[in-house]
């Protein structure tokens, strides 16, 4: 039947039918910008499902090498096993057990499939057998060091992976050793191979994948390993291994990508507490931190298990007696994990267990004490952002009619309640409104709320999505209405998109809505309608896993997995892999990838990797569907960009398609219009072959010079913009495309200005205290300012001879390093009141037409404000237009300065003085951000001027001591000349006696 006939049939079945189904058996209608399609489906007779599953693993970790220099271990479960069947081109290691290794000597897809007795044959597999020259990887161990700060020792040995050996690091991990056992060996092999490697000129360097940083190892090798010390952060703990194009025997080395976090610590099984577990023969309940995807929180019917490492390693979170009552230990109905700890959902009760502590949660973190319905946390790892105003929310929580939103440290602030909602969505307030559902979008900003209404309620009620942004405090109702029976739960996930995106489904159906609300409908199924229930011996869904790259499986509580990816409107059912009997869930690794976890009845719990790529391109093997483009290149290298004043954003695309397929390049962008966009395009046709490479620039064209309001102009253009380029079309067999990133249009926090020549090395590390005359000072007080030198603040003082002017040189610098020497203009003041210094430029010789803004100008026109504020880019006005300022003295100094003015500040020649200087840029094109900094200067050379008082009382001391001296030489002399006079005299009056 043609598709117009297929639409006409369920036109003819939604107005004559619908009234012969049971209410558990009505499927849900969508209504979307006013189109309502009601989908109805007939019950099928299908045949039971097989569970003797056939499973295939490599010896490398997440099956990074799988390729023909791979030993692929195959292994069947179930008794009615006879022998492999495989194509020539493979063979086996033995061919009648169920356990055993193949090896493919040539690249291609191989049908794998195991013999079996009985009627009807098993699953086949086409396993996609790749010819590649890498059969190498990394090996890495983390030992924590102190050096200081906090660092990340990587000790990196090469582990090999093909040709029939093993070699491995004697650190390294021996769960999946299979060919060595002998530790002796393997370091002994480890160690020679990596001495090998190095001798050839290997080096392995990190490289990260959010900040770009670069770190190499250590000069010399140790044991046969390298050494690289890493710094341990918590925005950039993606991190990616990298060697250099060396070949050994062939064979090249793989790239690995790994998580390196802060040490993180389970929760200690204290003795004598009890387990807390979900509802007996409920499903696994699962959650995981957010950026931190090997932290993982389980809660069974038996135990709840906690893992930072993937459940390589586990304990049991259990609780304290007394606290819970065996009912409540017992009837766990949600979990979450965030910093704080780990979260429980308890008869409507919020329950947090920390390393110390089970408390529970209420009216003193301002949260109800009861009838909560659920909690949430975010699902996409955004490690950067732009947030203008506060800090935004990494946990949620609400009951029917009232929303939470959760920050750390259990900070709670209810946001929303059904009863404003409805005067925002215009409802009456007779009608029923209700939160139904909480999740949080792709975007790191927005919250979005699924919400239940209806008037009757007695058959069906309407699901609306409402998203709320919390920098903005707006909500926006979108364009979607879900038509489902009263009694249905719905579930949903967002995509990792820039658009909202998501997928929503209940007990037997997905639902999907793409590109914004525009598309919408049921993720349809080869038979069956899309009931997947229908196609898995009537399970229902459990779980739905989405990952970073627009895979999405659903699992069904009996282990039955589908698979689609995003903008696919289509599933198809995977090849079985685990027992239906087996508790399971469905979790991502740290690398992205998807894993299996199993909880057995022991009480034991084990993760188990999954191949979904493979197992992908194989059940999509037969349905010859094919991707429709090539490639699709591009140079997004970073998921975060800072786009400030004057700067630009430049994305390369490249798509190459067959010729006659019409394919273009998709820009999607959702945020704020703040952003202008040009592009360039360039065809290219060669061999059957398209070829078109796009360049999109985008840039803002916004002029902050002599605005009314300054800093309102600011706000409005700056903000968060989340973009996703994508082909136009795709399909399942599609490599990884999803290339989605941020370009937040404001400050960067991490940038900051300095003046070169500052440091804080060069002089003794101390705080001092210094005096400045009052006569120096700029409000002139009544007397002298006594002045803390604070040296962490200020850092060393430069010293310069009272006759050297100096010109200060500014630099612009981020988390990288150096950016640029700023040549825009900038402000200096001394920031404890000094104005016993000047500029060596007047206004006329900078070139100014009319009086330039001075500091005394400014502080007339703004008495109210501090020092600091009175003159900034929000009120700058430039001399150098008759139509700017008024006409004055151009002889004034002239105290704005720029890289290529040459304004130098001059010294007072009469007195010395320290001064500690604040420069602020001015330019108000320049940046988002308030850049400031501080420098200090401290002049020498003058022999400072003595107090009139000390040269007056030195004189008088000085004349007295001449007049002392004076009188005293006087009566000195006197004596002499008494004494010769006397002397002569009687000499002369002894002579004439002698005569």
């Amino acid at each position: 039947m043609s598709a117009q006939g297929v639409a006409v049939l369920l036109s003819w079945l939604s107005c004559c039918g619908s009234a012969l189904w049971r209410s558990n058996r009505y499927v849900p209608t969508f209504s979307t910008k006013s189109v309502n399609i009601l989908f109805l489906t007939f019950r099928i007779p299908t045949e039971l499902v097989s569970f003797n599953d056939l499973r295939y693993s490599s010896n490398s970790p997440s099956y990074h090498i799988f390729s023909t220099r791979s030993t692929i271990t195959l292994e069947y479960e179930g008794t009615s096993f006879l022998e492999w069947s495989v194509p020539g081109t493979c063979s086996v290691k033995n061919k009648s057990s169920p356990r055993t290794e193949l090896r493919c000597s040539s690249p291609g897809v191989h049908t794998i499939r195991p013999v079996v007795v009985g009627p009807g044959s098993e699953e086949e597999r086409n396993l996609s057998v790749p010819s590649s020259h890498i059969c190498f990887l990394w090996y890495y161990r983390a030992m924590l060091s102190l050096y200081g700060y906090m660092t990340q020792k990587m000790q990196i040995p090469v582990r090999f992976y093909g040709m029939q050996m093993n070699l491995h690091y004697c650190l390294c991990l021996w769960s999946h050793t299979q060919e060595i056992n002998a530790k002796s060996n393997v370091m002994k092999n480890s160690i020679i191979l990596s001495k090998q490697l190095a001798t050839l000129g290997q080096k392995p360097t990190i490289f990260t994948s959010l900040q770009r940083k670069v770190y190499f190892p250590d000069s010399k090798m140790k044991n046969g390993t390298w050494h690289i010390s890493v710094p341990m952060t918590t925005d950039d703990v993606l991190k990616e291994i990298k060697g250099n194009q060396v070949a050994f025997q062939d064979c090249f080395i793989a790239d690995v990508l790994f998580l390196l976090t802060f040490p993180l610590l389970t929760m200690p099984e204290i003795p004598d507490s009890l387990p807390i577990t979900s509802p007996q023969g409920s499903q696994l309940i699962l959650a995981w931190a957010t950026c931190v995807l090997s932290s993982v929180v389980v809660v069974a019917d038996m135990e709840t298990f906690q893992t930072n490492d993937s459940f390589r390693t586990w304990t049991r979170i259990r609780v304290p007696p007394n606290i819970l009552t065996d009912d409540e230990r017992h009837n766990v109905s949600d979990v979450n994990i965030s910093w704080d700890g780990i979260f429980f959902l308890i008869n409507g009760i919020l329950y947090i267990k920390t390393f110390t502590a089970f408390k529970r949660l209420g009216r003193n973190e301002n949260l109800p004490d009861g009838g909560i319905i659920g909690i949430t946390s975010r699902k996409w790892c955004w490690a950067r952002h732009l947030l203008k105003s506060k800090i935004r929310s990494i946990f949620a929580v609400w009951t029917k009619s009232e929303l939470y939103l959760g920050y750390p440290l259990l900070k709670f602030m209810k946001i929303m309640t059904t009863e404003k909602l409805k005067s925002l969505l215009n409802i009456s307030p007779t009608d029923t409104l209700t939160i139904h559902n909480v999740e949080y979008p792709g975007h790191p900003l927005e919250i979005a709320l699924l919400l239940s209404y209806c008037s009757a309620c007695t058959v069906n009620k309407k699901i609306y999505v409402v998203i709320y942004n919390e920098d903005t405090e707006q909500w926006m109702n979108q364009d979607f209405a879900l038509d489902v029976p009263s009694d249905t739960f719905v579930n949903a996930h967002f995509l990792y998109s820039a658009l909202p995106e998501l997928v929503l489904w209940d007990k037997h159906r997905v639902y999907y809505c793409y590109h914004n609300f525009t598309e919408t409908g049921v993720i349809q199924t080869p038979t069956e309608f899309g009931n997947l229930s229908r196609l898995s011996q009537n399970s229902t869904i459990h779980i739905i896993f989405i990952d970073y790259y627009g895979n999405v499986v659903v699992k069904m509580e009996n282990n039955i997995m589908f698979y689609f990816k995003a903008n696919i409107k289509d599933a198809v059912k995977l090849h079985a892999w685990t027992n239906s009997t087996l508790k399971s869930a469905v979790s991502m690794s740290s690398s992205g990838l998807m894993y299996l976890i199993h909880v057995f009845e022991n009480g034991t719990i084990r993760p188990q990797e999954y191949p979904l790529r493979l197992e992908a391109k194989s059940v999509t093997f037969n349905s010859k569907e094919k991707c429709p483009y090539v490639a699709f290149l591009n140079n997004i290298f970073s998921v975060f960009f800072f786009l400030d004043k004057g700067q630009n954003v430049s994305i390369w695309t490249q798509i190459v398609y067959p010729e006659n397929v019409g394919l273009y390049i998709v820009v999607e962008s959702y945020g704020p219009n703040i952003l202008q966009e040009t592009y360039q395009v360039h065809y290219e046709v060669a061999l059957g072959y398209c070829t078109k490479t796009m360049t999109v620039t985008f840039f803002q064209n916004v002029n902050y010079e002599a605005v009314d309001d300054y800093f309102k102009l600011q706000h409005q253009n700056t903000g968060l913009l989340l973009l996703h380029m994508r082909p136009s079309d795709s399909a399942r067999p599609c490599p990884i495309s999803q290339k989605v990133f941020q370009i937040a249009v404001g400050c960067n926090p991490r940038k900051y200005i300095a003046v070169k020549g500052f440091n804080k090395k060069e002089c003794l590390q101390h705080d001092f205290f210094y005096h400045i005359e009052k006569s120096y000072l700029r409000n002139k007080p009544s007397k002298n300012l006594r002045v803390k030198y604070n040296w962490k603040e200020y850092g060393c003082p430069l010293r310069l001879d009272f006759r050297e002017k100096f010109h200060p040189l500014v630099q612009l610098y981020n988390e990288n390093g150096y950016v640029e020497d700023v040549e825009v203009n900038f402000i200096v003041w001394e920031i404890h009141g000094r104005n016993d210094y000047s500029f060596n430029n007047t206004m006329k010789k900078s070139g100014c037409l009319n009086e330039a803004q001075t500091w005394k100008s400014m502080i007339e026109l703004n008495k109210h404000l501090p020092l600091e504020e009175v003159w900034g880019p929000e009120n700058y006005k430039h001399c150098f237009s008759y139509a700017i300022g008024k006409p004055g003295d151009l002889n004034q100094p002239y105290e704005i300065i720029n890289k290529s003015n040459y304004n130098h500040l001059v010294w007072p020649i009469d007195h010395s003085g320290m001064y500690v200087f604040r420069v602020k840029i001015l330019d108000p094109n320049y940046s988002f951000c308030n850049l400031t900094t501080i420098f200090a200067i401290e002049t020498f050379g003058m022999i400072p001027s003595p107090s009139g008082y000390l040269v007056a009382a030195f004189l008088f001391v000085l004349m007295l001591l001449f007049f002392s001296i004076l009188v005293l030489s006087y009566f000195h002399y006197m004596r002499i000349y008494k004494q010769c006079i006397y002397e002569t005299l009687n000499k002369y009056e002894r002579t004439p006696k002698n005569n």
